[in-house]
């Protein structure tokens, strides 16, 4: 019985620490799944509203003489074309009859351009905000899982050299003493053993969550269907824009599918869950790992950075207006 104590001890220490290998807080589960970075109500439009493909549309000479084909893709997207091509007009008609009717005309025409575009700029904002946030959002649950996982880590190593000077005193004791040799085996061999078991508890720490998330913005970004619920239309229209006579110019969605693919994000062929994954990744949820988790974070800032680069078209189309001569 006295030489069984050594072994309790260490099963004992190996089953305190091996409990709760995934994090079961209930108020922490229900703050996270309440957060919400979405102020606004739902985006609820139908195919009509997206903007038909430019490639498809008999674009004015006039337009196409000012303006790069990025400038009046974004212009097209944000409903642009038509008041552009009245203010090239009007400017022509104005440097033919610089009259005060045809100035102020100019101007108006001018004020409702630029509005427009500080219209589409908020709009971009808007929307990349909402995805910085869930990306912050999830990074910091992320931090706090890895926390988690430090802390245990720590508490295993320490378990660990204890269990090993404690076998290490208890088996040289007892080979001093005047028990059997055997006895000496006994505890070294049960030190080995709950070291070995600490060990594979440190390899296998790791920290679980389950997440909701039914406005899923990179869910709308894998399927890529006719509308969004989540992206506005305009913007929708803009990272899906495809042109065929242009094969080497994919769509910004593509790009960011492929980005996903290349740093293996998604990489679903070498995983033996792959549906489980994709489920979970684009679906309403689901038991995230830390890995998982920054994972995610590091898709909606991609997508993000794809969103916000919509910018540089808008303030492109911004100087080719006030180029204009």
């Amino acid at each position: 019985m006295k030489m069984r104590l050594p072994c309790l001890s260490f099963i004992l220490i190996v089953f305190v620490l091996a409990s709760c290998s995934s994090t079961n807080n209930l108020q922490l589960q229900q703050y996270i799944n309440k957060v919400s970075c979405h102020q606004q109500n739902e985006v609820r439009y139908n195919i009509q509203a997206v903007p038909q493909p430019l490639y498809q549309l008999t674009l004015d000479t006039i337009l196409t003489s000012h303006f790069t084909p990025a400038s009046l893709q974004v212009a097209h997207a944000f409903g642009l074309l038509d008041i552009l091509g009245r203010y090239v007009h009007q400017h022509q008609q104005y440097t033919a009859s610089p009259t005060l009717d045809e100035r102020i005309s100019l101007l108006e025409l001018s004020q409702q351009i630029h509005n427009r575009i500080n219209q589409a700029s908020l709009e971009i904002s808007s929307f990349a905000s909402e995805l910085d946030c869930e990306e912050e959002r999830l990074t910091q649950i992320a931090d706090y899982l890895k926390g988690k996982e430090r802390e245990r880590e720590s508490k295993l190593t320490v378990a660990a050299i204890v269990v090993g000077a404690t076998g290490g005193i208890g088996s040289s004791a007892l080979a001093l003493g005047e028990r059997t040799d055997k006895a000496g085996n006994y505890v070294a061999i049960a030190s080995g053993v709950t070291e070995a078991v600490l060990g594979i508890l440190m390899l296998t720490n790791n920290r679980t969550l389950t997440i909701e998330h039914s406005r899923n913005a990179l869910k709308d970004v894998w399927e890529g269907k006719d509308t969004s619920d989540i992206f506005p239309a305009s913007i929708w229209y803009y990272i899906n824009y495809y042109d065929p006579a242009h094969p080497d110019q994919p769509s910004l969605r593509y790009q960011i599918l492929q980005r996903w693919m290349s740093f293996k994000q998604i990489d679903v062929a070498s995983t033996k869950n792959k549906k489980k994954l994709l489920d979970m990744y684009f679906g309403d949820g689901g038991r995230y790992s830390t890995d998982q988790l920054y994972n995610r974070a590091n898709m909606y800032d991609q997508l993000e950075s794809y969103i916000k680069l919509i910018k540089q078209d808008v303030m492109a189309l911004s100087l080719q207006v006030e180029n204009i001569h």
